[in-house]
């Protein structure tokens, strides 16, 4: 074939309409794959600002070096059947993701874990992301400056087809950022939304190679590639190895996933390796943190309502309905998929009411007041910023009753100087009193329980300082007395006899003494607090498989790991 040196040799080019379509779709492809990038990564990294961040700036620096590089190409050899087979490669590439993205992701998190000893999620979702998506993004990359030169036949209308280029790739862009989001991802899954963006992306090439009856095999092979993946990804999920799944699927906010064991069914959102919700299949305590979190109904002047901000399959409604089946209940969940699920897979009490809602928006909308409020919407490193500041945490108080106790679920014990848990009792201590303030740790888990009351006679107007005597929290959470008051509400002699295991483990909150550490909606840098937290917990499974690697080679770390 001779050497294409003007794109008006090919007709489908001649009118240039093809080209805006080819920018349109180019343009939406980009978002709709950074959008999976997200959702891709978020089971294995957490869906938090940091993986974000890590996301756009890889993306971005993907497109940057297309940018340049198309345009060089472009002025080089002005072909653009070059340019449509780098489409073609990038939307095969995007098809492929579902298919092998995952299991690059676990060999690379497989790898660092036992080599990187700080910030091991900046460094593997980074890696990750660069392998799996600047290849594709970098081709697509290079669309515009190409379809720039195939486009502009004069100087005189050089801006208006740059403009109209631009329009294509912004519109198409608004699309492959709404679509993914509200559509596909939860329609369909992240899996197929891959799919169907990179589907859509293989027919441009598709129908430009065809018109002109050329590079025949390249289609060929491109095709087959797509309808394979096409059959085999949506048949393996994020947690290929699991055998005993009941639900896996995907929501606006969350990768979700049901268990069904033995003993329990649990639910696991976003991270594939925790545990956000069980239901015990014979009743009583569960063994996990809903159990010490049972201390704040006693702890409270009154047992009369509770309100669960993070209601998730409702655990901790469950177990106060059990042992305070007198209580009044409320729920809220900003996910109204986990709310469906918990009706379908976990027995949440029909008669507890859920609102599907942000937690601190359903306050502020809010008039109520509880005796207990539990703050259980932290997961992993994410940490909803605007529910660990000072401003919520007021809130939060401005809804207790008088003498009402709010539990805060911290699950990542971190200790030590700019830790993420001295963090928040040092946020919550600016609002309650480091007076008014406990805390207990789960045992044979990385969950501790904060305990924050209210003052007995308190209003709104009142101050933290001096807001209840010390001694009037040390005497409810005094062991005989925390036992008294739980058997005397709930006439549970095992709840009573937990109770006096739970007041063992209280301890009390110093008083800050760092005051940069006290969150604000200003500043409030959660993620890499819990960043380091995640670096520390690495560092304590991991450290004895890097010794191993150190000191026997990789041959030892595989007899280690068998």
């Amino acid at each position: 074939m001779a050497h294409i040196t003007e794109a008006s040799e090919r007709p489908i080019l001649k009118s240039k309409v093809f080209l805006y379509v080819t920018e349109f779709f180019s343009g939406m492809s980009v978002m709709a794959a950074e959008l999976g990038a997200s959702r891709l990564l978020a089971p294995y990294f957490s869906s938090s600002q940091i993986v974000w961040t890590i996301i756009i700036g890889t993306i971005m620096i993907a497109l940057a070096l297309g940018a340049v590089f198309g345009g060089r190409w472009a002025d080089r050899d002005p072909n653009p059947d070059k340019l449509y087979l780098r489409i073609m490669v990038a939307s095969v590439w995007i098809a492929l993701i579902p298919l092998v993205g995952k299991y690059l992701i676990l060999l690379i998190s497989g790898l660092l874990i036992v080599t990187v000893s700080t910030n091991f999620l900046i460094i593997a979702a980074f890696i990750s992301c660069a392998i799996i998506f600047v290849p594709p993004l970098f081709l697509l990359g290079t669309v515009t400056a190409g379809l720039n030169k195939f486009a502009t036949t004069s100087l005189e209308d050089n801006a208006s087809v740059v403009g109209r280029l631009s329009a294509c790739n912004t519109i198409g862009s608004i699309l492959g950022t709404f679509l993914p989001t509200f559509v596909t991802i939860p329609a369909v899954g992240t899996f197929v939304s891959f799919l169907i963006f990179s589907g859509v992306l293989l027919l441009i090439p598709l129908v430009y190679f065809i018109s002109i009856k050329a590079h025949r095999v390249a289609c060929a092979v491109s095709a087959v590639v797509f309808i394979v993946t096409s059959c085999v990804s949506p048949l393996t999920g994020f947690a290929f190895w699991e055998t005993n799944l009941a639900y896996e699927g995907e929501s606006i906010y969350n990768y979700l996933q049901v268990k069904n064991l033995s003993d329990r069914t649990i639910l696991s959102t976003n991270v594939l390796f925790g545990v956000q919700s069980v239901t015990m299949k014979d009743p009583g305590l569960t063994g996990m943190y809903y159990d010490t979190a049972l201390a704040a109904p006693a702890l409270a002047d009154n047992d009369e309502s509770a309100l669960i901000l993070g209601m998730g399959t409702g655990t901790y409604a469950r177990q106060l309905r059990q042992y305070y089946p007198g209580m009044k209940v409320t729920g809220v969940e900003i996910d109204q998929k986990i709310t469906d699920l918990a009706g379908r897979y976990f027995d949440e009490p029909a008669d507890v009411p859920v609102s599907t809602y942000d937690g601190r928006a359903w306050l502020a909308a809010s008039h109520d007041r509880y005796d207990v409020i539990m703050v259980d919407a932290y997961q992993d490193i994410t940490i909803p910023f605007q529910m660990s500041s000072t401003e919520f945490f007021s809130m939060v108080r401005e809804h207790l009753n008088p003498g009402g106790v709010m539990v805060v679920n911290m699950n990542m014990v971190s200790d030590g100087s700019g830790s993420i848990n001295e963090a928040l009792a040092g946020t919550i201590a600016s609002v309650f009193g480091h007076e008014n303030m406990l805390t207990a740790d789960v045992p044979n888990t990385t969950n501790r329980e904060l305990f924050a009351k209210k003052s007995s006679g308190a209003g709104d107007g009142d101050t933290a300082d001096g807001e209840i005597p010390s001694s009037d929290m040390k005497q409810v959470s005094r062991s005989e007395t925390l036992q008294d008051i739980t058997y005397d509400r709930t006439g549970s002699a095992s709840l009573e006899s937990y109770m006096g295991e739970v007041a063992g483990r209280f301890a009390a909150v110093a008083q800050p003494t760092d005051s940069s550490l006290i969150l604000t909606d200003d500043k409030a840098p959660v993620e890499v607090l819990g960043m380091r937290a995640i670096d520390q917990l690495i560092a304590e499974e991991a450290g004895p498989y890097r010794e191993i690697l150190q000191t026997e080679g990789i041959g030892g770390l595989l007899r280690a790991v068998q």
